[in-house]
């Protein structure tokens, strides 16, 4: 494989990966409320179910949705329920900080579960595989895959750093809460888009 072929894989990667979406602000959340080490469990979750996700899709499980009629439409509204009810947890959250473990931060399945109901997952496997391999060779997605699982893991892991920057400067639970009602917000604002689109 030429590096003419990595360089372009790995920027899309990086691109799509760091981008702002319902998985990246759930790490921004969890690094606000929650110890490192718990933020990226949920981080390695979603970066090993986008890599599962998007050999499958590589593999022809975008193509399955084309033919199963309603396929698409009932994972859209699962994906749109799901980050809903993640918005809303995020909304009512009370802004104090968790001491212990009182309050458990979203876990690896979580993290892998978001990823198969992302719209923006399916999306970025569907475009990468059709742009930058030929459906017949599976070294193609194989490598397209290798490269992902270290960029998807350090861009959603940057998210949660940036939560825990952030939280040295949110000791009062209303600043927290204000924070966590704009990415609440900003989470269901997706879901929007995502019905709309």
């Amino acid at each position: 494989m030429s590096l003419a072929l990595i360089l372009p894989m790995s920027a899309f990667a990086l691109a799509a990966s760091i981008s702002p979406g319902p998985v990246n602000l759930v790490c921004l959340s969890s690094g606000t409320r929650y110890p490192l080490s718990q933020g990226l469990v949920f981080v390695t979750g979603a970066t090993l179910g986008f890599v599962v996700l998007f050999v499958a899709v590589g593999l022809g499980l975008y193509s399955v949705l084309s033919v199963v009629p309603g396929l698409d439409r009932a994972l859209r509204w699962a994906g749109v329920a799901f980050l809903l009810y993640m918005s809303v947890r995020l909304f009512r959250d009370d802004g104090r900080l968790p001491e212990g473990n009182t309050q458990r931060a979203p876990g690896f399945m979580t993290g892998a579960l978001m990823q198969w109901l992302n719209p923006k997952a399916w999306l970025a496997s569907a475009s990468g595989i059709g742009a930058y391999t030929s459906g017949s060779e599976l070294n193609q997605v194989v490598l397209f895959a290798a490269l992902y699982l270290p960029i998807c893991w350090l861009s959603l892991g940057s998210w949660v750093y940036a939560g825990a920057f952030l939280r040295r400067y949110v000791h009062r639970p209303t600043v927290l809460i204000t924070v966590n009602r704009t990415l609440a917000l900003l989470l269901a604002g997706s879901c929007l888009y995502l019905l709309l689109d």
